[in-house]
């Protein structure tokens, strides 16, 4: 599982992936696909994708409309189980790499 794989699952499923990075900031990857470091305040001495490898633990939240809130919440997954969602997603193969 790679960052692209956890974009594609967060556009074609409508989620925000929160994980934890190694310096202790947090990453969000939004329903969008972007990727958003929150107290990242100059050029990052990272790399994500790298960062991404060394994540055991995901928190999962559906993007929804106000009524639907209350009864989706978020979810804490795990590197084996977000690697299941990522690779299982509709899209989320080799063959959807280019736009149509």
């Amino acid at each position: 599982m790679n960052l692209a794989d956890l974009r594609k699952v967060t556009v074609k499923k409508r989620l925000r992936i929160h994980f934890t990075l190694s310096n202790g900031m947090e990453c969000m990857l939004n329903e969008h696909g972007i990727a958003k470091v929150a107290a990242l305040r100059a050029p990052p001495s990272f790399n994500l994708e790298d960062e991404l490898a060394g994540v055991r633990e995901f928190r999962v939240e559906p993007v929804v409309g106000e009524k639907e809130k209350e009864r989706l919440k978020s979810r804490k997954y795990s590197r084996d189980e977000m690697t299941a969602l990522a690779t299982d997603a509709p899209g989320a193969t080799a063959h959807d790499d280019h736009e149509e």
